[in-house]
């Protein structure tokens, strides 16, 4: 399919740079449809907002800049976890929610793909556990009681 571009207009009603989109098949049969930009060199990268869905059903709907998740977006992994939050180079890096099959959630800080930092685990009693994460170690968390 051939690629569609948009113009975009400000609030004072001048057009602001054309920002291309469109959909692409990938050979590995995965999808994007969403913001893109050509490169100096006539690559095209993902680029702006978008949407790539792999052929194995893990989608991603967010923020693209140099052909990486990059900014905020939503990861629906195959297994049924989805990460809500903040990506850098492809990871899950910065503030966000990521919750499991099983529906327990953890809210907080990533590096890396890694839970590091500030952050809460909502088990599937709905119990909550808050404290500081070190990838799969939180030593010190404490319980927080409903009342």
């Amino acid at each position: 399919m051939r690629p569609k571009s948009k113009d975009r207009k400000d609030n004072q009603g001048s057009a602001k740079p054309s920002v291309p989109q469109g959909e692409f098949v990938f050979p590995n049969n995965d999808k994007y449809k969403g913001e893109y930009k050509v490169t100096p060199g006539g690559a095209i990268e993902r680029n702006g907002h978008g949407t790539h869905t792999s052929s194995n059903g893990m989608v991603y709907n967010g923020e693209w800049s140099e052909d990486r998740m990059n900014g905020h977006g939503v990861l629906e992994l195959p297994s049924g976890a989805v990460y809500d939050g903040d990506f850098y180079n492809n990871q899950f890096h910065g503030n966000g929610t990521y919750t499991w099959p099983n529906g327990c959630v953890y809210k907080g800080s990533f590096s890396n793909n890694k839970l590091l930092g500030e952050g809460s685990f909502i088990d599937t009693d709905d119990q909550i556990w808050a404290g500081n994460f070190h990838d799969r170690a939180a030593p010190g968390l404490k319980f927080k009681l409903k009342l």
